[in-house]
């Protein structure tokens, strides 16, 4: 369990959902959208204390006659992250980390998206912990959409991530999800940034200011987005060019591969060939560039192997493979 959502010592999930099943179907539905307040507690990532103690390491000295003792050794450079469990009140460890490292509690992240957005009908749609509290995550739905050409519709969320072991720093990302297949659509766009990063060595509240001009919440991102998207739609896309473009991302494995890794490729290829070419999700956009992103994206975000749903939510919401092939894709497709 340590690479998916956090399983509690009293058997519940650190992961919450409003009104409707997430873009990634799990997690326990709630049956109205949630403030900050609700969604931190009902991902039961609330009360966590978040908080730095002092890292030492002993030495093991003497012997056997002399008898076994430890020398205390202190690393006056390091500290210790670590929380308070949200069940047994115990102290958990998270992570080693600089001393210039400033914890920010999980309240303080939704918070942040409430006053990054400060948009009246925003909800919070899912909060959660993975890998054992080390990495958090909370989705803020903002209520305006993006539709595409006045047929393909796509809802627009901001993603918080961060870490308490100090592996990432604090980043949100203005994510679109379209709405027909809930598959999420992250792209690195020249016009317009996505995203703005938190150190956690800085004052996050004084950001706020910077961080709307940077990312431009919702509206700069789902311009340039929504003016991509247009373009790739009335850019035709072949079969032939779709299926060159997938093998670029997937080379075809050699005659002499294991027959398990001809035989996986083989599965893979035909499945993105139905999305592209059957699929229902692609009805009102099929033979254009956007549809060969969106198959491709669909078979990342619902089809590929993961072992499990919680895996595949994790990967879908972290994974930097994962978006980097999404990127790829895009830039194949974009010159299609």
């Amino acid at each position: 369990m340590s690479h998916e959502l956090e399983r509690l010592a009293d058997g519940t999930t650190a992961f919450a959902t409003a009104r409707v099943p997430a873009w990634h179907q799990l997690g326990t539905l709630t049956p109205d959208a949630m403030t900050a307040a609700e969604v931190i507690a009902t991902a039961r990532l609330g009360g966590w204390n978040v908080r730095k103690i002092d890292v030492v390491g002993r030495e093991v000295v003497g012997d056997a006659i002399t008898g076994t003792t430890y020398d205390v050794i202190d690393a006056p450079d390091k500290a210790m992250t670590v929380r308070t469990s949200p069940v047994t009140g115990a102290t958990d460890y998270l992570g080693v980390v600089g001393r210039d490292y400033t914890p920010v509690q999980n309240e303080a992240c939704a918070e942040l998206l409430d006053l990054l957005v400060d948009a009246s009908g925003a909800h919070f749609e899912t909060a959660g912990s993975l890998r054992g509290g080390r990495r958090v995550f909370v989705t803020l739905k903002l209520p305006n959409g993006i539709t595409v050409a006045g047929m393909d519709e796509l809802d627009l969320y901001l993603a918080l991530s961060t870490s308490h072991d100090g592996s990432t720093a604090l980043r949100v990302d203005a994510t679109p999800v379209r709405v027909v297949c809930a598959n999420t659509q992250h792209l690195a766009l020249r016009r317009s940034v996505g995203h703005y990063t938190f150190r956690h060595t800085t004052n996050i509240r004084s950001k706020i200011a910077q961080a709307r001009q940077a990312i431009g919440i919702s509206y700069a991102y789902a311009d340039a987005f929504t003016a991509e998207a247009e373009r790739m739609l009335d850019t035709e896309l072949t079969l032939e060019k779709f299926r060159s473009a997938c093998d670029q991302i997937w080379p075809t494995p050699p005659a002499d591969a294991p027959v398990r890794t001809r035989n996986n490729h083989a599965r893979r290829a035909a499945t993105i060939e139905y999305l592209f070419t059957d699929a229902a999700t692609q009805q009102v956009i099929r033979g254009t560039a956007w549809s060969g992103l969106q198959a491709i994206t669909e078979y990342l975000d619902h089809y590929s192997p993961a072992g499990s749903q919680n895996r595949r939510a994790e990967r879908t919401l972290t994974s930097a493979t994962v978006a980097g092939i999404k990127q790829r894709a895009h830039d194949l497709l974009a010159v299609a």
